[in-house]
């Protein structure tokens, strides 16, 4: 087959649709990310994947909000940095530390739409691609290992699954998305304040950004993200 056919065949499979899957799928997938994101066990390794979503959030807004992007961080106790350069104030640093715990979430809805419009194929390829703009942006070992051996398994289950398995991967990449993006959120507001000047969360930081309280930025991250988590399910869950 030439190229352009492979392009061709691709393309139709990127743009097409897919049935619905049965009604237990997306029940005993929601289960599974619910528990994954539950237990500490299964968090630790899983999380790195809400880590890798919240610092390519900060890095996708900034450059949007006209910032030079220098590079993302991340460490294998799930933390991560993304670096910056720019005006030290104003929208576009508020607008860039303000979308690391947004991320997720609005990840998770952006899925949950695709899938409702039965876009499951194009919904993976779409994560490859922002996979692959984030691993250009990373500046560690770590990081770059992560990223690729994430990358990996979207590829593998999006050229070789059946349709059944695309479906049943994707729908569990979206419940873990709008789950998952909700526990980091919640673990801030449990930190107490590190002072004006000691905190390094990206609450603190929007706190000295904006002299509006960590607090009220904690719990914009929490609001958004449980309307998210609302929306999500509203999309996923099929109606009788």
């Amino acid at each position: 087959m030439s190229l352009t056919g492979i392009a061709e065949t691709l393309w139709h499979r990127i743009s097409g649709s897919q049935p619905a899957p049965p009604a237990w799928v997306v029940a005993v997938t929601a289960l599974a990310a619910l528990l994954v994101v539950l237990n500490n066990r299964s968090w630790h390794p899983a999380g790195k994947l809400i880590t890798i979503a919240h610092e390519g959030g900060h890095a996708l807004v900034s450059v949007l909000s006209g910032r030079r992007l220098e590079g993302i961080r991340l460490h294998a106790d799930s933390s991560g940095v993304t670096y910056s350069r720019g005006k030290r104030n104003g929208p576009g640093l508020v607008l860039t530390a303000a979308a690391g715990y947004l991320a997720p979430s609005l990840l998770g809805a952006g899925a949950a739409a695709l899938l409702a419009a039965r876009h499951d194929t194009a919904l993976l390829w779409l994560s490859l691609a922002l996979l692959a703009a984030t691993f250009l942006a990373i500046r560690n070992a770590f990081g770059a290992l992560a990223v690729l051996v994430t990358a990996a398994g979207v590829f593998a289950v999006s050229y070789f699954a059946s349709a059944a398995v695309q479906a049943g991967f994707a729908y569990l990449a979206a419940w873990f998305l709008l789950f998952g993006g909700l526990r980091p959120a919640l673990e801030l507001a449990r930190r107490r304040p590190a002072g004006q000047r000691g905190g390094r969360s990206d609450a603190d930081q929007l706190a000295r950004l904006t002299r509006v309280p960590r607090g009220v930025w904690v719990a914009l991250f929490i609001l958004v993200g449980a309307a998210a988590l609302a929306l999500g399910a509203r999309l996923l869950v099929p109606l009788p």
